[in-house]
């Protein structure tokens, strides 16, 4: 099987072996424009605060690139492989015509014509009218957003484009996930995947949101049920289609495999782990964090980014919450804090500055460095669903060293997966494994941290290539296989349970710290403050 991971900075192509998921080769493709934030390429167009665009070619680019030299370093013949699967970042979402040409092949110059990247935050002020018309009208489907949706998704995104440049909207004859666009490209077939639609696209109960609900947002708004719709949406691990001519002389795989249906790359991580089990939490961790989990029962969980049936598993309902940016804060604060000394120090060892950093505060006794900080320097996914708020730390001094805060940085992160795993244990829907996985499992001081912090072991998946592994598992049921994921994912799907265990000192300090988070939290959540300053900030730029 091959599956093929398509990240925020890059693609990566991964050849498993369908008897037990040994993984036998792998790829990896930069993103020749990566995130597309400041100009959009081969222009002097400028982008507006909080925008984060995708270029469709970088995707293509990771077919024809990552998964020949894949199947290359695992020496496998391209006739061996039957079937392959693919995941995406979401809700990345792009406007294309009928045929499938997105429109930024068209106009290059018009922003809205390219593709919005997960972590486009400019949509806030629509999610805001969203949300306050949707709990003024009581939409049944609010409460399984935990009462917000998100800037981050469709209809967000789709009114921004919509009231900003009405022409891009008319001309989107589609308006899709590039979790279905790929599946697309790859097939000639379009189809729609429960997950993005549930959780992304506000669909529950087989329908989207009413046309007089999008009337009331503006007139032209309803249209975009048409954008979204196709006539079925496809189950995870269905058979979306079979490989194209054109498909398969882009990746030099056999024409007429088997590709699965779409996924998102967090959802799929579960089977990779073998976390497909009602209430084992899998933490997919690396710029975000976004935690999904199965479970057999419906509730309405405060702030979480929602729950679908089949959204992870079929038959189970499937909850996802998420922190907007986990990694990225790390390497915020290392790419643009550090001092020079401290970059000479870590090239003297021959290690990275993240490394250097990490080594420094390891040494350190809990609470030592004397701070504490909100981890919203990509806004609140979970629990408050704000990308408009920002991040704070408190307690910093003359004596403050980067070590300080970067440790400080860290313990954040691991509190706002506390205030995530208490909420959705408060609100009935128990956690009884945390399961972790992404590229920060290359921390382990970062892991203890979670583990004394969450006072819970932490598992860890046994591939570095979590989203590949699972859409490959995807993709042998897609192929026939395995019968469902469940199985396919006993079979190829692996963890280390409990590999990082609390150590009960450093946990009861970390308690002292967590209830200052708690305060902080409670301060800043209303958004006053953090709004104020950034319409402050975006009225100076204009």
């Amino acid at each position: 099987m091959v599956g093929v991971d398509f990240g925020t900075l890059s693609g990566r192509a991964v050849v498993v072996s369908v008897h037990d998921g040994t993984e036998v080769g792998s790829a990896v493709h930069e993103y020749a424009h990566g995130v597309i934030d400041t100009a959009l390429p081969g222009t002097d167009v400028r982008l507006g605060p909080d925008w984060a665009l995708q270029s469709p070619q970088d995707w293509i680019d990771v077919l024809r690139l990552a998964v020949p030299r894949a199947l290359e370093a695992a020496g496998v013949a391209p006739e061996q492989v039957i079937g392959i699967g693919t995941d995406f970042t979401a809700c990345t979402v792009l406007p294309v015509t009928a045929d499938g040409t997105p429109l930024c092949f068209e106009t290059p110059s018009l922003p809205h014509a390219w593709p919005k990247l997960w972590k486009h935050h400019a949509a806030q002020s629509h999610a805001d009218r969203i949300n306050a018309l949707a709990a003024a009208r009581a939409e049944p489907w609010l409460p399984r957003y935990g009462g917000k949706i998100s800037s981050e998704w469709e209809f967000a995104k789709a009114l921004q484009v919509l009231e900003e440049d009405p022409g891009v909207y008319g001309r989107a004859e589609r308006w899709i996930e590039a979790a279905d666009w790929i599946v697309w490209q790859l097939t000639g077939v379009e189809t729609r995947n429960a997950c993005t639609a549930g959780y992304k696209g506000i669909f529950q109960d087989d329908a989207y949101p009413s046309a007089s609900f999008l009337a009331e947002l503006h007139p032209d708004f309803p249209s975009l049920v048409g954008k979204l719709a196709v006539p079925d949406l496809a189950p995870l691990g269905g058979l979306a289609g079979r490989l194209t001519a054109r498909a398969a002389a882009w990746t030099g795989l056999p024409e007429g495999i088997a590709v699965s249906v779409g996924n998102v790359d967090a959802h799929v991580t579960a089977a990779a782990a073998d976390a497909v089990r009602p209430g084992q939490m899998v933490a997919i961790m690396g710029t975000s964090t976004c935690h999904v989990m199965p479970s057999d029962r419906l509730a309405e969980v405060p702030g979480m980014c929602g729950v679908v049936k089949d959204g992870i598993v079929p038959g189970l309902w499937g909850y996802e919450a998420g922190q907007s940016a986990v990694g990225d804060i790390f390497a915020w604060f290392a790419d643009r804090f550090v001092p020079a000394s401290y970059i000479e120090r870590a090239a003297e060892q021959g290690i990275s500055v993240h490394e250097h950093l990490t080594a420094l505060a390891e040494r350190q006794a809990v609470g030592e460095h004397g701070l504490v900080a909100l981890d919203w320097f990509g806004g609140n996914r979970s629990v408050l669903v704000d990308h408009d708020l920002s991040g704070v730390i408190v307690g910093q001094t003359l004596a403050t060293a980067p070590e300080d805060v970067y440790r400080a940085l860290i313990e954040s992160t691991a509190f706002g997966a506390r205030t995530i795993v208490e909420t959705f244990e408060k609100s009935g829907v128990p956690v009884t494994e945390f399961v972790v996985a992404g590229g920060l499992l290359r921390n382990r001081f970062l892991l203890q941290v979670y583990a004394d912090v969450l006072r819970r072991p932490l598992s860890v998946i046994g591939s570095d290539q979590g989203p590949a592994l699972g859409s490959a598992i995807h993709a042998a049921v897609a192929a026939g296989a395995y019968p469902d994921i469940q199985k396919a994912a006993a079979a190829m799907g692996r963890r280390a349970e409990a590999a990082y265990v609390p150590d009960q000192e450093r946990a009861d300090a970390y308690d002292r710290l967590y209830t200052e988070y708690r305060t902080l939290h409670e301060i800043f959540a209303d958004g006053r403050m953090a709004h104020t300053l950034r319409a402050i900030r975006n009225g100076a730029r204009a």
